[in-house]
């Protein structure tokens, strides 16, 4: 039977094992209304980003594909 010397020689043998590390996270605190405030900010400046505001370039530029469009149809229209 090995002495307790004998198994503290043979365990080396085996290779080091590392520990698993830990995992700490920092205790955070749930406030609710601290949410639904932060989700109603968040939508309204969404709402203030999205809305569509047409620029005169664009604008200027639907109007020119649409005359181009039409002008094709017309030609199209003429020669079938």
């Amino acid at each position: 039977m090995p002495t307790n010397g004998e198994i503290d020689m043979i365990r080396p043998m085996f290779g080091y094992r590392p520990k698993p590390k830990k995992f700490d996270l920092p205790m955070r605190y749930y406030d609710p209304e601290k949410e639904e405030r932060e989700k109603n900010r968040r939508k309204r400046r969404i709402k203030f980003q999205t809305h569509n505001r047409v620029q005169p370039k664009q604008f200027t530029r639907v109007i020119m594909y649409a005359v181009l469009l039409s002008f094709v149809v017309y030609i199209i229209s003429l020669l079938g």
